[in-house]
């Protein structure tokens, strides 16, 4: 089986720009390149996890996500790191288009994106990771079993607390979450280079 690191796209893996598809304005996160080419050769499969309920509020198609998909593949592959699947939830339930506006199993803290992941690319979801920038990307990593990484970068502004959004490890960038990863799994060789 595989084992993956899932990442949450804006805030974590991109700047935040509310509601943004237009390509052009998609950029990597400062302090991200390095730990996703050290996860990527340590054998960590690279999955996007992200709730898009701006489909359901009807500020942007469902299809524009597919422009979204392929800047990021570009913007990493220009580093050699491969993206290996990218989920989205486009639902909430205040959402204005029928059919969208619904309350679902995808979108985080839900775990039904990852789980879904987990399935397609024979992932073990024990051996896995969820970063992300808020306590609700916290929370779907751990209800889908996996651990979980903060990205403390002023983000979280609830702080909700509960059994399931505690993380293992809190860091400032993914560059650190990357090193903390792979000193947890015992790799200490891949987490200094």
């Amino acid at each position: 089986m595989n084992k993956a690191v899932f990442l949450d796209k804006d805030g974590t893996l991109i700047p935040d720009i509310p509601y943004n598809v237009d390509p052009q304005l998609i950029t990597l996160q400062a302090d991200s390149v390095a730990g996703l080419k050290k996860l990527q050769d340590a054998g960590y499969l690279l999955i996007i996890i992200s709730n898009q309920s701006g489909v359901a509020r009807g500020l942007f198609e469902e299809d524009k996500l597919t422009g979204v998909e392929q800047r990021l593949k570009d913007l990493l592959s220009a580093h050699l790191i491969n993206l290996n699947g990218f989920y989205y939830c486009p639902h909430h339930p205040d959402g204005t288009l029928n059919g969208y506006n619904l309350d679902c199993d995808c979108r985080k803290p839900a775990p039904g994106m990852l789980l879904a992941a987990a399935i397609d690319h024979n992932i073990d979801i024990k051996q896995s990771w969820m970063i992300g920038d808020i306590l609700n990307d916290v929370e779907a990593g751990k209800r889908a079993g996996c651990k979980a990484v903060l990205i403390d970068n002023g983000n979280e502004t609830e702080w909700l607390t509960g059994s399931m959004r505690h993380p293992d490890f809190s860091c400032p960038n993914i560059d650190e979450a990357a090193q903390k990863i792979l000193s947890y799994n015992g790799d200490e060789r891949l987490a200094k280079l």
